[in-house]
């Protein structure tokens, strides 16, 4: 591109002008952020953080070439819609820094408020012992983890079916200080998991999960996420709850009485999802919440005795 081909020639630009070409051009292609992602980038083609590139646009301090010349080939593929958190190779969840690249989910600010009401249901409980989280569909490891780093001495468990997904959790999780938690990411259906491990039937406290809920036909608006997000994380079938409604029913068997489960949904489902949940032996007390847009984004219930079978 012009912009590209002009820095790559010049000897010394400034970290103004840098991000004022970046900002336009990213702009013009329709990024939603086109100035914190410029910003992103720039730090991380510099190989630093957001603080030390703030003081140097503060100063509008030059940038040595082949730093201009990474962010230039940075912001083209961004202007191609290629998501940021595959260029920087992070991204930011709660308090964590994950890795994440082609094949896995990327986390979004929204999940962060399933966490929050898994992590009241941990602090609320009086029960003796350690709490069992177990997180289905666990993808790049954000949920679990963030739950073992933010509520000390809990044991979680990550059942995820892709192997890509599979291999970033495991690489988060050897990143990651869980003080006296642990974390285990398991190679899994959560569709069949309580086939596969009956072990786990009637353990967990608390059972939580962003699964794949998109209707199979309703292809996602972004290009940052019809593009690149993995279809496995995406399409939950023909209404987007078929895959759910067979969660619904491994998390019921996984559950202990009294247990609490959690689960992120579309923002048209959550009369479908509290439908699904009425429908089960033993999930009772319905209720969902919105996210930050005041949209449905989460439905929880609680485990009952089976009186009802």
């Amino acid at each position: 591109m012009p912009w590209e081909t002009e820095l790559d020639t010049r000897r010394t630009t400034r970290v103004s002008e840098l991000l004022c070409g970046a900002i336009t051009l990213l702009t013009e292609a329709g990024v939603p952020t086109p100035e914190a992602d410029a910003v992103a980038l720039l730090a991380h083609a510099w190989g630093i953080d957001r603080a030390a590139l703030g003081r140097r646009r503060l100063f509008d301090d030059p940038v040595p070439t082949d730093i201009a010349s990474e962010f230039a080939r940075l912001c083209e593929r961004r202007r191609q819609r290629t998501p940021l958190q595959h260029l920087t190779g992070t991204a930011f969840f709660r308090h964590l820094e994950l890795r994440v690249g082609p094949g896995v989910f990327v986390p979004r600010p929204e999940t962060e408020l399933i966490v929050g009401a898994a992590l009241e249901e941990l602090n609320a409980a009086r029960r003796p012992g350690r709490p069992f989280v177990i997180d289905l569909c666990s993808g790049s490891g954000a949920i679990g983890l963030a739950v073992a780093t933010e509520h000390g001495g809990v044991d979680v468990l990550g059942v995820e079916r892709e192997a890509a997904a599979l291999d970033w959790s495991r690489t988060n999780l050897a990143r990651t200080r869980l003080g006296d938690s642990t974390v285990e990411f398991l190679h899994g259906d959560a569709t069949t998991i309580a086939r596969m491990r009956p072990d786990l039937i009637g353990l967990a406290d608390v059972v939580v999960t962003n699964p794949p809920y998109v209707p199979d036909d309703a292809v996602p608006r972004d290009p940052e996420v019809a593009d690149h997000d993995p279809g496995a994380a995406l399409y939950g079938g023909g209404t987007g709850l078929e895959i759910p409604a067979l969660i619904v029913s491994e998390a019921e068997a996984l559950l202990r009485p009294g247990g609490l489960f959690l689960m992120e949904h579309g923002e048209e489902q959550g009369a479908g999802v509290r439908e699904l949940l009425g429908s089960t032996a033993s999930l009772r007390q319905a209720e969902t919440y919105p996210d930050y847009t005041g949209r449905d984004r989460y439905t929880v219930a609680r485990r009952e005795a089976d009186c009802d079978r």
